[in-house]
């Protein structure tokens, strides 16, 4: 556990990074471009990039075979440039500039991304993953409440401020998680030792694995569309105002951060699937309530509900889908989990907008509780246990 909440330093440091980016890059981009889609198209260049580079990346790091470890050089490269690059976009003199430092600290994030969540499942036997990983998201929090409260105090005295403190807290984190988590493979690394043959992953990707990606789709695209447009729903069918609609959904982010540990005590204790088959089915009886709630306090309760359903689901998810595989092909479904997140992140907003558009905001919650629905079904789907699969798996043909 000391293994782990060192390795939450890193996922503090990108929590925070990210926090920062999507609070005043837009401000940044407002100085130039007057469409608010095309701000937003700018803000969603890391999905994009996490369709393609994260799988990449993933993939790459179960190959690795150095005396640092699997991951450990990919956050050795990715880190630095990336405190540099964030470092620089508040120093932009003109849109092109600010995109170019905008594309190259989303390709810097994009290279140690996936290696540093692997990172966990590596150093963690697996009855401890959904722990761990609860330890993890907790710390990432943390830095999101961290950047929100000191970023937006720096950045009333310097916009450069914040961005400078994201950069050195992310060089730190790298010098902790350098010398203080050793790798497994590292330990046993011995120079100009024979490489052993990566498992293919084609291999190991079975209809198991299969369903829990599209859940993972399917309730991320729930998720996703209502982050980002609730706002819109508060003001223009509940008659919110701005403060009252965004102040809202704290409840459901302040829920999740403080259940984020249960959760991951739960998952161990009962199993990953039992735990987010229940989050799944609460989640969608909140989001079904919701539909018919218009007093504010109501909703603020459901979404405290909503939010503790949302741990069940998301802290258990990853540890889940990196069990259906050998301990081999960690960083590939990594890298996939992030590819199906970001591809749901990529659509939903767009997506469930136009169908606000086509049919009024109140179809927001019933469009989301469809996902749910779906995520659900691709549940059912999953007859065998993903832990009896990981602990008896079959040999691999090389």
């Amino acid at each position: 556990m000391k293994k782990t909440w060192l390795l939450g330093l890193g996922f503090f440091s990108i929590s925070l990074t990210w926090a920062l980016y999507n609070a005043f890059v837009p401000l940044f981009l407002d100085d130039y471009l007057t469409s608010a889609s095309m701000i937003g198209f700018m803000m969603t260049i890391d999905n994009y990039l996490a369709l393609f580079i994260q799988p990449w990346i993933g993939y790459r790091s179960d190959k690795t075979q150095t005396r640092y470890g699997r991951r450990m050089p990919y956050l050795l490269i990715g880190m630095p440039l990336a405190a540099v690059f964030v470092t620089l976009i508040p120093w932009y003199t003109s849109l092109p500039i600010l995109v170019v430092f905008m594309v190259l600290m989303n390709l810097s994030m994009s290279l140690f991304r996936s290696p540093t969540v692997a990172l966990m499942p590596d150093i963690t036997p697996e009855r401890q993953r959904t722990k761990a990983n609860g330890v993890i998201n907790l710390m990432g929090g943390l830095g999101s409440v961290l950047a929100f409260g000191v970023g937006s105090s720096l950045y009333g005295i310097g916009s450069y401020l914040p961005f400078l403190g994201a950069g050195v807290v992310m060089l730190l984190s790298m010098f902790v998680l350098k010398y203080f988590i050793q790798e497994p493979q590292a330990m046993g690394y011995t120079e100009g030792a024979v490489k052993k043959p990566p498992v293919r992953i084609k291999d190991q990707l079975d209809i198991t694995t299969y369903l829990i990606l599209l859940a993972i789709f399917f309730w991320f695209v729930a998720y996703q569309g209502v982050e980002a447009l609730f706002t819109l729903y508060g003001t223009k069918y509940l008659g919110m105002s701005d403060k009252a609609a965004s102040f809202s959904l704290t409840f459901f982010s302040l829920a999740f951060l403080i259940f984020a540990l249960p959760s991951g005590w739960l998952g161990a204790k009962y199993g990953k699937k039992r735990i987010i088959s229940a989050g799944v089915v609460g989640l969608l009886l909140v989001f079904g309530a919701i539909i018919f709630v218009q007093s504010t306090l109501l909703l603020r309760v459901l979404l405290i509900v909503g939010g503790v359903f949302w741990a069940c689901i998301n802290i258990n998810s990853y540890p889940w889908i990196v069990s259906t595989g050998r301990e081999e092909s960690i960083g590939t479904r990594t890298g996939l989990y992030y590819l199906v997140s970001s591809l749901a992140a990529i659509i939903s907003p767009p997506l469930m907008g136009l169908m606000m558009d086509m049919f009024g905001y109140r179809v927001l919650f019933i469009a989301s509780s469809t996902g749910l629905v779906l995520a659900f079904l691709c549940l059912l789907g999953i007859r065998q246990n993903a832990a009896e699969l990981h602990a008896e798996p079959s040999a691999p043909n090389l």
